[in-house]
């Protein structure tokens, strides 16, 4: 009987470590080939990819012009994001988790929706300003397609990082401390100036190395504001030399993405090491807040909230709907003009939409199973390891998330151009590619909430099926499996929500016929039909919603922090 269970563990054992290799390896495989070919290790050539892109003064423009965009959009994302986190979380405002689910929202909707809600709300063709009688006149430049413009949006996307960093901070300061300070006497600015401020600082830096990575990293609001506009920046540009089809496209996008890759890399460490370096540790009430008391200013700081989130969200969405219900850009939306058209264009006779609708669902829905499926052993067996080798094992598996989406897709080119060995089957320019691609990048959003879930599961439930004669794979579908669903599926619909609206991935690995939701806005809203364009965002945004929704609904079942805008 004995011999029987024993030699199930180790049949178990080698299966789940037979699995973290091949996740490793899905996860390095990309990377690896990316890196050879910029340095030109497949290949003899007299100057490696990495060389010959560094000696193109179009790089250096577009690096420059990534680093100013990415700079600007990170001021402006600590700004927001510094003053609703302090705000939200240490005063009485009234409805706190209303105002962090609204604020977390233009994180959640796809950077190309934000950026084409934008260019509905200004400019002259803007529907929702000839509403109001306000539209500039026909032939006036359209203040978005301009560096500043670019920064504005990509610090709204990430100003929500810098929220969930600084208030990861807040939330643990020692309660203590504040009182202490407050029987000494300090005042409130004191105490704001002298001992929040001071301790959280950590978290506010970590959170602007995080908006400035991500923004780094942006496709969608670069590619639609700058590209009309001829400001290029680095995915953009390795996006343009796709399209190119020369002789040396491959190689140059590698080089251009090893480029970004480190830029990305380097920032996501900076951050790390900030984050250690700390110089405080947080002992607090984790999720309790200050709530200090702000009297009269209150009723006047919530209206002055609500206004900056009706700036900054509810204004280019009503520009968006407003833009989906005309029949033309710049036509004022009116009893006589509004139209459902675009929608049953969209619904009724564009088969592209209907195409693109099911080639996302599909490879959203498949990528949430698959990694849902694969992520509880996977984390059963990580956590059974040593802890440094569980925390490189982990590392490894987030670069491909830690990556900008252009420089994966690069990768994924790279690695998949040629048929599979032995099989000789092709995945280039199929809907697997990216499908593939998904799986290595939305990994680890799959996998944290269910590492966290193990992590507080007692130990003795398990030790007590051993001892009554389970089986390992018993033990892991009858008393793992059950205590860990609400993460497991918080985890599958996180990649869902994420994977279903991308488009910085899948805009270099589509081809014909394999349009995805993200890749069909960008193209229609190039293509010039911004209404029909609209409707679909429009779509996109309400699944989203609905997808938060449904997040906020389960959180009170999940570990802590699995729902990123719950407490």
């Amino acid at each position: 009987m004995m011999d029987n269970a024993s030699r199930g563990a180790d049949r178990q054992r080698r299966l789940l470590t037979a699995l973290t290799i091949l996740i490793v390896l899905l996860s390095l495989a990309p990377s690896a080939r990316l890196i050879i070919e910029a340095l030109g290790g497949l290949e003899l050539r007299d100057e490696a990819p990495l060389a010959q892109v560094l000696g193109d003064p179009d790089t250096w423009q577009a690096l420059w012009h990534s680093l100013v965009t990415s700079a600007l959009g990170m001021l402006i994302a600590l700004a927001l994001g510094s003053l609703f986190a302090f705000i939200i979380t240490l005063t009485d405002v009234r409805a706190k988790g209303i105002w962090v689910f609204c604020f977390m929202l233009p994180m959640m909707i796809p950077p190309q929706v934000t950026a084409l809600a934008w260019l509905q709300l200004f400019g002259p063709a803007s529907p929702l300003l000839a509403s109001l009688g306000l539209a500039p006149e026909l032939g006036s430049p359209q203040p978005l397609y301009s560096p500043a413009g670019i920064g504005l949006l990509l610090g709204i996307q990430s100003a929500p990082l810098v929220f969930l960093a600084l208030r990861t901070s807040l939330l643990a300061l020692p309660r203590e401390l504040v009182e202490a300070a407050r029987i000494q006497g300090a005042r409130q600015r004191q105490v704001w100036g002298q001992i929040i401020v001071p301790i959280t600082r950590s978290g506010l830096v970590a959170g602007g190395a995080m908006a400035f990575t991500a923004s780094l990293g942006n496709f969608g609001i670069p590619a639609m504001l700058g590209i009309p506009a001829g400001y290029l920046v680095l995915p953009t540009l390795i996006y343009q030399r796709m399209a190119s089809f020369g002789t040396n496209v491959l190689a140059e996008m590698a080089g251009l993405s090893v480029l970004i890759g480190l830029l990305a890399l380097a920032g996501v460490a900076l951050q790390q090491h900030l984050l250690r370096r700390s110089r405080f540790g947080l002992i607090g009430h984790g999720g309790r807040a200050h709530d200090f008391s702000l009297g009269r200013s209150r009723v006047p700081l919530e209206a002055g909230m609500g206004l900056v989130l009706a700036m900054i969200l509810l204004a280019p969405l009503t520009a968006l709907v407003v833009g989906s219900l005309v029949p033309a850009m710049g036509v004022p939306l009116n009893t006589t003009t509004a139209t459902l058209d675009a929608y049953r264009e969209m619904l009724g006779r564009q088969g592209v939409t209907w195409r693109a609708m099911s080639n996302s669902l599909w490879l959203a829905g498949g990528a949430a199973l698959v990694l849902m499926a694969v992520c509880l052993p996977l984390a059963y067996r990580l956590g059974r390891m040593p802890e440094r080798l569980q925390a490189w094992l982990l590392g490894v598996i987030e670069i491909p998330y830690a990556l900008p989406g252009v420089v994966l897709a690069v990768a994924c080119i790279l690695l998949f151009v040629r048929p599979l060995p032995l099989i000789e089957v092709s995945l280039y320019g199929s809907l697997a590619i990216i499908l593939v691609a998904y799986l290595a990048r939305f990994m680890v959003v799959c996998l944290k909430p269910v590492t966290a879930s193990l992590g507080q599961l007692d130990a003795s439930l398990e030790e007590a099926a051993q001892l009554a004669g389970a089986s390992p794979w018993r033990r892991l579908v009858t008393i793992i499996m059950p205590l860990t669903a609400p993460a497991l599926a918080a985890g599958g619909i996180l990649v869902f929500l994420t994977a279903v609206n991308e488009l910085t991935v899948s805009a270099l690995l589509w081809s014909a016929g394999n349009e995805t939701l993200g890749v069909l806005i960008f193209n229609l809203d190039e293509g010039g039909d911004s209404v029909l364009a609209s409707a679909v965002a429009v779509v996109v945004v309400v699944l989203v919603a609905a997808l938060m929704l449904t997040l906020n609904l389960m959180a009170g079942r999940l570990p802590r922090g699995v729902v990123p805008w719950k407490e």
